[in-house]
């Protein structure tokens, strides 16, 4: 039986190895590889600049070419070697990947298990042409990943991984293509910084870089303290914000048969998709500075997958559409209902912060008063219910009740009246159990 996730094979190939036919990545893959040489050295000087330095000073002009006559075709003689004994192919139940110089690695990765397949385009591999493969799958720690195709062989390929994944037969997957999408969202540059510059991280951060280098001058009195920890904190102000921006520059999101598909990027532009059925469970987040606006970013959990990200900003009625799009049958509840009065006794002023709805098709809790969190969980997607009951919630006759879910998060429906949790706990249960019997197969196009 073959493991979920990428498993090493240091005995041979698979038996019927022979009887598929194996591709090979780009041409410019060495290019890339080659580097690795390089970077052990630069590793080296950075991690003793000292010594580094004076093995320099000891060499002569000659040595210095000498070596570079030799590091230079070591190295593209590595990014070859590695090129060519790195071999995939696509059966009709799994992706196999072959690498390996000298001890040879081959990942099996089950074409039922994927969760999703991206195409990424760093900002150099725009240039020569090329894409990046990177495959999400269930019980991976990480992604598997081909670097470098072709752009269109990148595209084809993940059409035709989507395909087995979603059902169709393997000799009609290579026919399939991918698949045409309908834009459903397109978030513009300027809502994108407005909605930054209205984020409460980047102004902490801010105000921390003009108080604490303040208070250090008046305790010190020493310039180069102050820059020391001043600088950082400046920088830090606008990197999170700047990277965000040039990392959800023209998010689009559109709708197609395999599922959400998800363009983004300023500099390295991503093409994700969202398969329907496998998401577990999505939160919309309602900073307060966008409230008078009506904005929104809806956020998302994906077992076995990185992404995070559904809409990064969007009108309230936008988001919600995309929501039910990704969940279908699920709306957001309207109203929830507040812990009792008496929950002020534990948790005070923040207990106004805490919802729960409970609908037919999904369990919504919310958390959160200035950074309201409001969380989605399908009834289909609940792995377990708990609930817990310290000694200072038995006192105020309050308790919590958690629902977990497939992508290793917890959904929580905070100081809850006693009585009400223990039958939500049970009742919850209930609606699990049916939701499973009645959800979408997971290979959604079958």
């Amino acid at each position: 039986m073959t493991a979920p996730g990428p498993v090493d094979d240091t005995a041979g190939d698979v038996a019927d190895q022979g009887a598929v036919a194996e591709r090979r990545l780009h041409p410019v893959t060495p290019f890339r590889r080659a580097w690795a040489p390089v970077a052990v050295l630069v590793g080296w000087a950075a991690h003793d600049p000292n010594g580094a330095q004076t093995q320099l000073t000891r060499l002569t002009t000659t040595m210095l070419l000498t070596g570079l006559a030799v590091l230079v075709p070591a190295a593209a003689l590595y990014g070859f070697l590695s090129w060519w004994f790195t071999h995939f192919s696509v059966t009709g139940t799994e992706l196999r990947i072959r690498t390996g110089l000298l001890f040879r690695r081959t990942a099996h990765i089950r074409l039922e298990r994927i969760q999703a397949v991206d195409v990424t385009r760093p900002l150099l591999a725009r240039v020569a042409g090329v894409a990046k493969l990177r495959i999400d799958v269930v019980g991976a720690d990480k992604k598997d990943e081909l670097a470098f195709l072709g752009e269109r062989e990148a595209r084809a390929l993940r059409a035709e991984l989507l395909a087995h994944a979603a059902g169709f037969a393997p000799e009609a997957a290579r026919e399939v293509g991918e698949a045409p999408s309908r834009e459903l969202l397109r978030v513009p540059p300027r809502a994108l910084a407005l909605s930054l510059l209205l984020t409460g991280a980047p102004w902490a951060t801010l105000l921390a870089a003009l108080v604490v280098p303040s208070l250090l001058w008046l305790a010190t009195h020493n310039l180069w303290t102050v820059l020391a920890t001043g600088l950082p904190l400046l920088s830090a102000a606008g990197a999170t914000s700047a990277g965000r921006f040039v990392a959800e520059y023209d998010w689009t999101v559109g709708d197609s048969p395999d599922g959400l598909r998800i363009d983004h990027g300023l500099l390295d532009r991503t093409h994700e998709t969202v398969p329907p059925g496998r998401v577990q469970s999505v939160r919309v987040v309602e900073p307060l500075l966008w409230r008078r606006l009506g904005w929104v970013r809806v956020q998302l959990d994906v077992a076995g997958s990185a992404n995070s990200v559904l809409v990064p900003v969007a009108p309230r009625a936008v988001a919600e559409s995309v929501v039910a799009r990704v969940l279908p049958g699920v709306t957001v509840p309207a109203s929830l209902s507040r812990p009792p009065r008496r929950a002020a006794g534990c948790l005070p002023v923040w207990w106004r912060g805490h919802g729960l709805a409970v609908t037919d098709t999904v369990f919504a809790a919310r958390h959160g008063l200035l950074r309201r969190r409001l969380s989605l969980v399908p009834h289909a997607k609940v792995q377990s219910v708990r609930l817990t009951q310290g000694p200072w919630k038995r006192l105020w006759r309050l308790a919590d009740v958690h629902v977990d879910t497939g992508a290793g998060k917890t959904v929580t429906a905070r100081l809850r009246p006693a009585d009400r949790a223990a039958a939500l706990l049970l009742s919850q249960a209930d609606r699990s159990r049916t939701g499973r019997r009645t959800s979408r197969p997971d290979r959604w196009m079958t």
